[in-house]
């Protein structure tokens, strides 16, 4: 048998605890490779729309590239780290340090062609389904047609080529030679029992505690300024709790004798201090990074919740028309359009006047008005008794002046003073701050305005799958500064949110799967261990049903606890956003944290059986 032949072997002996690092590393190159198939698209050299989407996927698989050269060398050292007593074997063999490093060299090559070249296929089996894909949610004007990407496989092939060889010389050189001793024994040294210090625990707490109630407690722009002591905060709380706080908790329900002492609790307990400190920072790195992609998915669909409902919100009418000398051949343009395109559209028309009022510009309408644009809204009309006053405040707008407004008075040619007195919620005028609404009677008594807008709103009724194809033919023509189409713009916003999102999503997956990989690693780095143990205890009367309860409550502490970490992290990072906008997202949040939370229970579940069959095969 060759040297490089035995390496291979090593490499299929131990697919177990290689298959989590293969399977993601494949995963990992065909995102990246993905990213490169866009980069290289024929339709994207084109336009400037185009050009932002191809330096996105550029940058997107740059940040991927990176990401991969630290989560490839971490799960390195975690395989060497389990490898001890084998390197301990083979150099009773004869085999010397430097022929070790030669090995561990040939075998991360071996897993890296294989995975560079599994990632490329996979790429090129789902490229079809994925250029579809990104062609709606990129909400692109030209359709992105299969090609054959041979710049990208050469660029894919290249780059993680060279990224695993970089990574399996330095790994090679600094695999440290340790006694022979110690490797043979491997992890059979005693460690003696774990022991929490208690001041860090407190401090664990302390941390965690500050940061969140600084990140609920902190509201609009201040959430910025807040937003990096508080993070720093929580990574220190969060350390803290996996090497400390965990290990005291152990401890104390282990003291509990009412506790420890139930059916099968005491086989459970009596290591899980032990895996608890030694996982430590497995399970920090997997809440951390896990939080990252929790909190980077939910507040890009957040912002673009909050944009597209804004939008919506702030322009009730499908077109609107606001100019100081309204044009007639606008207004013909408009009506012509909807005609042409099979609409059919309620119309109405008002002049909007301003008065100077605690030193701003407020709007005051006339009752008859206000009832006109409410009715084509399909809002409740007011009755106004003369000399009344009412304060509109535009409906799930926060930042109108209504208090203020409320203090003022209106002056008329009479002599009549005005006070209001009542709020009301409407969106049925363009005033986004609060303004006045008074009897037409009122109205006619009122001094000269102060400026004078010409508004017009059309409320489309049927046709409607005709609206973004008029708002362009008047986009083009029209001045943006005066007309609005609300569906088109919203189109337009998805269509440049479009690239962010698509790439946020993909590099967000890239950091979840990589972070449910650290806990494989780290589960079946036990995996001798246990069946050692199991074997043992079965001998003293351990049932089947009893261990594979024992292995799922096992297992089941150690994926969840950080994933649960991450989630919580994750739910006060998302509410402290919907503080920033004053917009509520909860449930944007509870769908993306209720969607990674499914994908980790079926996760959970898989990893389960593998295990529990694998350490029950040993009984």
């Amino acid at each position: 048998m060759t040297f490089r032949k035995f390496a291979f072997n090593n490499v299929v002996r131990n697919k177990r605890l290689y298959a989590a690092y293969f399977l993601s590393s494949i995963f990992t190159v065909m995102v990246f490779f993905t990213f490169a198939i866009f980069a290289f698209h024929p339709v994207l050299s084109g336009s400037d729309m185009n050009s932002s989407v191809q330096n996105g996927m550029n940058i997107a698989a740059g940040i991927i590239y990176v990401f991969s050269f630290f989560f490839i060398l971490y799960s390195m050292s975690s395989f060497l780290n389990t490898r001890k007593k084998e390197f301990g074997l083979l150099m009773m063999q004869g085999m010397s340090v430097r022929q070790i490093r030669l090995m561990v060299f040939m075998e991360n090559m071996v897993i890296g062609f294989f995975a560079t070249i599994g990632g490329v296929l996979l790429g090129l089996i789902f490229s079809k389904g994925i250029l579809l894909i990104a062609e709606n949610v990129l909400v692109m004007d030209d359709g992105l047609n299969f090609y054959i990407p041979i710049q990208a496989v050469i660029l894919t092939f290249v780059s993680f080529i060279l990224l695993f060889f970089f990574i399996s010389l330095f790994v090679s050189y600094v695999l440290r030679s340790r006694k022979l001793i110690d490797l043979i024994k491997g992890n059979k040294k005693s460690k003696g029992e774990p022991k929490a210090n208690r001041f860090l625990t407190i401090s664990a707490v302390f941390l965690i505690g500050i940061g969140y109630a600084a990140a609920l407690i902190v509201k609009g722009i201040t959430v910025i300024v807040a937003l990096l002591p508080v993070v720093i905060v929580v990574i220190l709380g969060t350390y803290l709790l996996f090497t400390q706080l965990s290990v005291y908790l152990i401890r104390k329900i282990k003291n509990n004798d009412n506790i420890f002492w139930w059916k099968t609790n005491m086989i459970l307990l009596s290591d899980l201090s032990f895996r608890m400190k030694d996982n430590a920072r497995t399970f920090f790195m997997v809440a951390i990074v896990s939080t990252v992609a929790f909190s980077a998915i939910g507040t890009l669909f957040g912002f673009q919740t909050f944009l597209t409902a804004g939008l919506k919100n702030n322009n009730p009418y499908t077109f609107s028309y606001l100019a100081v000398e309204p044009k007639d051949r606008d207004i013909d343009l408009i009506n012509k359009t909807i005609s042409e395109e099979n609409m059919k559209a309620n119309h109405e028309e008002t002049k909007l006047h301003y008065y100077e009022i605690a030193q701003d510009s407020i709007l005051v309408a006339s009752e008859s008005d206000f009832n006109r644009f409410a009715s084509l809204l399909g809002e409740d009309t007011i009755d106004i008794q003369n000399g009344q006053v009412k304060v509109v405040e535009f409906s799930g707008n926060e930042f109108g002046q209504t208090e203020e407004l409320l203090e003022q008075t209106i002056e008329l040619n009479s002599g009549v003073t005005l006070k209001p007195e009542d709020v009301i919620y409407s969106r049925a005028l363009p005033a986004t701050d609060s303004y006045y609404v008074v009897s037409d009677q009122d109205f006619e008594e009122l001094p000269a305005p102060k400026r004078e807008d010409y508004y017009q709103a059309w409320q489309v009724k049927t046709g409607e799958e005709n609206i973004i194809a008029a708002s362009e033919k008047l986009a083009e023509v029209l001045s943006p500064s005066e007309f609005y189409g609300r569906d088109y713009n919203i189109y337009q916003l998805n269509k440049q949110y479009g690239l962010v999102l698509f790439v946020g999503l993909f590099i967000g997956i890239v950091f979840f799967v990589s972070a449910g990989s650290f806990l494989y690693f780290r589960l079946y780095a036990d995996l001798d261990e246990d069946k050692q143990k199991f074997r043992s205890i079965a001998k003293m009367g351990l049932t089947e049903k009893e261990l594979k309860k024992v292995l799922s409550r096992q297992t089941a502490i150690l994926f969840f606890t950080p994933i649960l970490v991450a989630l919580i992290h994750g739910a006060i990072a998302l509410t402290a956003l919907s503080h920033l906008f004053y917009y509520d997202l909860s449930k944007v949040s509870l769908a993306v944290l209720g969607i990674f939370l499914m994908i980790q229970i079926v996760y959970f579940y898989i990893v389960r059986f593998f295990y529990t069959k694998q350490v029950s095969s040993v009984l």
